[in-house]
């Protein structure tokens, strides 16, 4: 087993912004666990982990005239209820909390352009407010319920304006 997972965040920024959706084939998300996750180069990667792994998420561009952050990663309830559609545009207030966040899981964001967490209280949305994050990385609490799918909510930032931030409600992390 490695010490970290990585999840590449892989955006197609010029696709995205004009479907304004993270379908299509915009987002494709990619890990390297040593276990068998499932939906790789999909939005509906399922990393495997064990507990006291870190994960590490980070944001890449296809365009690389037009920058992609990782704005925030909330949890979703048990039973992977949402209150947004499962891909879409945001069109919510910055540091608004995510309707229905999780229990305690792993994900976070703090300033410069690499961010670390631990446990997020339930009802609360980590975000940097910051441009230049493009790595977000947390441990896995030892408490999660091997083989159950906790599903969280990949915030991105695509530049500025209208339209900007897109997120998507599929992917998941799972204990071993």
């Amino acid at each position: 087993m490695k010490p970290q997972v990585n999840i590449a965040v892989v955006v197609d920024v010029i696709g995205a912004l004009s479907d304004k959706s993270l379908l299509n084939g915009n987002l494709c998300l990619i890990d390297d666990g040593s276990f068998d996750s499932t939906g790789q180069g999909t939005p509906e990667l399922v990393t495997v982990v064990v507990p006291g792994q870190v994960v590490q998420w980070s944001a890449l561009a296809v365009d690389l005239q037009t920058p992609v952050e990782i704005r925030s990663i909330s949890f979703l309830p048990a039973g992977g209820g949402a209150a947004a559609p499962a891909y879409g545009v945001d069109h919510g207030p910055a540091g608004a909390p995510a309707d229905g966040a999780a229990d305690d899981v792993v994900a976070g964001g703090t300033d410069g352009g690499y961010g670390t967490a631990g446990a997020v209280p339930s009802g609360h949305r980590l975000e940097s407010g910051q441009l230049d994050l493009n790595v977000w990385s947390g441990v896995v609490p030892p408490y999660l319920t091997p083989g159950v799918p906790y599903r969280y909510r990949l915030e991105l930032q695509m530049y500025e304006g209208d339209h900007s931030v897109l997120h998507v409600d599929s992917p998941a992390l799972m204990c071993l």
